[in-house]
């Protein structure tokens, strides 16, 4: 049984960020934190190394892709994730959910659980809560997510309660198959709270999760294609209503200025595919907002696309070479541009942790978003998918 414990260690007075520690048999994790996510084993592009140099101290895997490919007998006869991905710190793995229902053929959901056939070959699988447990446990994560029922959205009132309230079932199924394994690499289990956009279905959801005995409070099903404002909203609802003193998760975000509004809100931990799949179209972050490195304007730029960040890739390349290896199409281009923008968001994440400690937070905050000017997202634009 994984050993974990969190600690709030600062508040800022006047807004409900908070700085955290959460400690793991594969070592502590300062919050709150950004998860760069390792879909199938990798955060694609980089070497390991490369990921812990930019200041990543935890990273996401997916229980779905890992169990199509490679498998979990290579995974087993590996040793476990870490040693197969030669990542020593710690892992969160999600259930595999979300990517049955965005990848995956012929998905049906019964109370049992979810059958589907593989993006990849066609195969037919058979997830369910207990079985998504036992593969998480094998894997050897320090962190494992219960699986969860997700409808796509709008959708009907009674549509998204169904789906809510087998979350629910689901995820008591899970802390009885978490309780009663025994398999020694098990992590700890975290639960998730749905609800669409329903404040009530929301509130009420929320409360129950609180009353778990999980180690985490995940929200899912937010940043989907919502008004940043009504995400705000939901936060604000749920936030205050999770216990205090669990880890609060929100899944799938990682806009910087999502980031900021969400520590504002009292969320410790964050992860999302969007810094890496924007660095591999050549757009990168930076103080200003995105800026995309195949325009002609950056040809002749020999400075470092941000002079603010102390990335590898800005101490030692100008945005004219990024520009070069971009339009080259230079599989090099895509390693620099990752690098950046994972060192972009620690960075943001180590200003909000120290100015929480410096009770300075909401000023910081002010600074971010009177300098950032992020991208307004069209309604018809897709939706990052692991």
């Amino acid at each position: 049984m994984s050993s974990f414990a969190f600690t709030v260690t600062h508040r800022d007075d006047g807004v409900n960020a908070r700085r955290g520690v959460i400690r793991t048999r594969a070592g502590a994790i300062q919050t709150p934190v950004f998860m760069p996510v390792g879909t199938q084993a990798t955060v694609k592009t980089l070497h390991p190394d490369e990921v812990e140099a930019t200041g990543a101290q935890v990273i996401l895997c997916n229980t779905y892709h890992l169990m199509l490919r490679p498998g979990e007998e290579v995974l087993m006869d590996a040793g476990g994730l870490h040693r197969f991905m030669g990542w020593h710190g710690p892992i969160l793995t999600d259930s595999g959910g979300f990517q049955i229902f965005s990848l995956a053929q012929q998905a049906k959901v019964r109370e049992e659980g979810v059958t589907f056939r593989s993006h990849i070959d066609g195969s037919a699988h058979t997830l369910t809560p207990e079985s998504a447990v036992d593969l998480q446990a094998r894997f050897g994560s320090e962190i494992m997510m219960p699986l969860d029922h997700l409808v796509g959205l709008p959708a009907s009132k009674r549509t998204i309660e169904d789906a809510t309230e087998r979350t629910t079932r689901w995820l008591e199924r899970s802390i009885v198959a978490h309780r009663d394994s025994d398999i020694l690499t098990k992590g700890v289990l975290f639960g998730i709270a749905q609800g669409g956009m329903d404040r009530e279905l929301r509130r009420r959801q929320s409360q129950f999760l609180a009353q778990c005995d999980v180690a985490g409070s995940a929200i899912g099903g937010l940043s989907v294609g919502e008004p940043k404002e009504v995400m705000a909203s939901m936060l604000e609802e749920i936030c205050p209503l999770l216990p205090a003193d669990r880890p609060r998760y929100l899944m799938g975000v990682g806009s910087p200025e999502d980031l900021w509004d969400g520590v504002a809100l009292g969320v410790d931990m964050f992860d999302c595919v969007l810094p890496t799949r924007l660095a591999r179209t050549g757009s990168l972050f930076t103080l200003d907002g995105r800026v995309d490195i195949l325009k002609a304007r950056y040809r002749d730029v020999h400075e470092a696309v941000d002079a603010d960040c102390d990335c590898a890739t800005c101490a030692r390349f100008t945005a004219a070479y990024l520009h070069h290896l971009f339009r080259s199409r230079e599989v090099l281009g895509l390693r620099l541009a990752t690098v950046h923008n994972l060192r972009f968001l620690a960075r943001q994440m180590e200003f909000m942790r120290t100015s929480i400690e410096e009770r300075s937070f909401e000023a910081a905050h002010r600074s971010f978003d009177e300098r950032y000017r992020p991208v307004v997202r069209a309604s018809s634009d897709p939706l990052p998918v692991a």
